[in-house]
């Protein structure tokens, strides 16, 4: 196609300039006519809202999806999830099976949460059923560890609502609800320390879905050891894996950033707890992201001229069983550490190469199913389109659906059949 991709963005990163600049597309002013726009959600909002939204033509696509927040904010995203366990539930799906204690055998992927202060009497209730244990409270908006804190009495809640002046917790505008969860408290330790996974995830569409999983992500890890101890538990170093946070420790290293790739925490596993839990283990991760964003799916607008890139966050407990902590919208673009930059730049690199193919005008009506040359360090997580050609299969537990390329072969080998096509 003739012409080159006209850019704006009002995220000034360069990570994404030069991504942009290397393909000789063009900087142009929001006013302008532009094919590309790399924005942030405060902008999104702007360009789909009824009042001040416009129609976006065929050669114009968004890094966002307009109500992203579905999946990205962290009642929402709670809030789906429970929806479409009760959707599979009723369906008699054999994925929302439950234990002798009515606990989902394999749904149970989020810790435990409510919504304050709307389901406050439910989480008292809760509370009273385990008082020894510790909750994580939330605000639903914010991001970079903002406004956490721990409690383990229910007088701190109770002093948080007065100090909110939410004593009577009447329904409040929703900027200022905030989620609370059972705390993991027992999360697998290296070197004494809690970390956490931050995976990148890339959808083309919702509807049929087709995501990808970079397979560059890294571990967060705190900088001071981690102690279930009551007496710590204001101590953010301890508990919070965010580099916003752990930046500001005195053990923060500038060089590696308290960070290790994925690909080391693989062998680290590997070489502690034996190659069959390990891949056990990164099979469920890629089945529970999976599963959010089926349980999202039907809820979110799946406008063609969207795609996005997600920074899930992932804990891992001392039983290897990863739990879903929440996911990000706008992951960071800002490097703290030289490896941080390289990775972030190849991580636009390759977005950009499925989201905008041979870099070329966009043209919003293509398949949006890249051939594989063009996937770099991305993987196909799952594609529904594919996985419904190839028939049902029986294990709920099997891979997340991943019926391409070798993926889905080496699922075979390990003799676990790939579950395709759950709704």
């Amino acid at each position: 196609m003739a012409g080159k991709v006209k850019w704006v963005t009002d995220i000034e990163k360069s990570v994404l300039i030069n991504n942009f600049e290397k393909r000789g597309w063009i900087q142009v002013a929001e006013n302008e006519d532009w094919n590309f726009y790399w924005m942030s959600v405060q902008t999104i909002r702007n360009v789909f809202s009824v009042e001040t939204g416009y129609r976006l033509s065929d050669d114009q696509i968004v890094n966002h999806f307009p109500n992203h927040y579905e999946l990205t904010r962290k009642d929402l995203m709670v809030k789906n999830i429970k929806r479409y366990r009760k959707e599979l539930e009723k369906e008699g799906s054999p994925l929302a099976e439950k234990d002798e204690n009515g606990k989902y055998i394999y749904l149970d992927f989020v810790p435990v949460t409510f919504m304050l202060p709307a389901d406050y009497n439910l989480f008292v209730e809760e509370f009273r059923k385990n008082p020894s244990s510790t909750w994580i409270m939330k605000p639903c908006g914010k991001a970079q560890g903002k406004g956490i804190f721990l409690i383990n009495k229910l007088s701190q809640i109770k002093k948080w609502s007065r100090d909110s002046k939410t004593s009577s917790f009447v329904s409040q505008s929703s900027k200022e609800a905030y989620v609370i969860s059972l705390y993991i408290n027992n999360p697998l330790l290296i070197g004494g320390k809690k970390f956490d996974l931050r995976l990148y995830v890339l959808v083309s569409t919702y509807r049929p879905l087709r995501c990808y999983m970079y397979k560059l992500g890294f571990c967060r890890f705190c900088t001071v050891k981690y102690t279930p101890s009551t007496s710590e538990l204001d101590n953010m170093f301890v508990h919070l894996t965010n580099v916003a946070i752990q930046k500001h420790g005195d053990d923060y290293n500038h060089i590696h950033g308290g960070k290790w790739t994925v690909s080391n925490l693989r062998l680290y596993l590997e070489s502690t707890r034996g190659k069959e839990v390990t891949n056990k283990l990164f099979d469920e991760i890629h089945w529970i992201i999976v599963q959010s964003l089926k349980a999202v799916a039907p809820v979110m607008n799946n406008d063609k001229h969207c795609f996005e890139c997600y920074g899930y966050d992932i804990i891992i407990d001392d039983k290897l069983k990863p739990w879903l902590i929440e996911v990000n919208a706008s992951p960071s673009l800002t490097s703290s550490t030289a490896n941080d930059r390289i990775l972030k730049y190849n991580l636009i690199n390759d977005t950009l190469n499925i989201a905008v193919p041979n870099g070329e005008i966009p043209d919003c009506k293509w398949n949006k199913s890249p051939p594989k040359e063009v996937l770099g360090n991305y993987e196909v997580l799952y594609d529904e389109e594919m996985a419904q050609s190839d028939g049902p299969e029986r294990d709920p537990r099997g891979r997340s659906g991943q019926s391409t390329g070798a993926k889905g072969s080496r699922a075979r080998d390990l003799g676990k059949p790939v579950l395709t096509t759950w709704k």
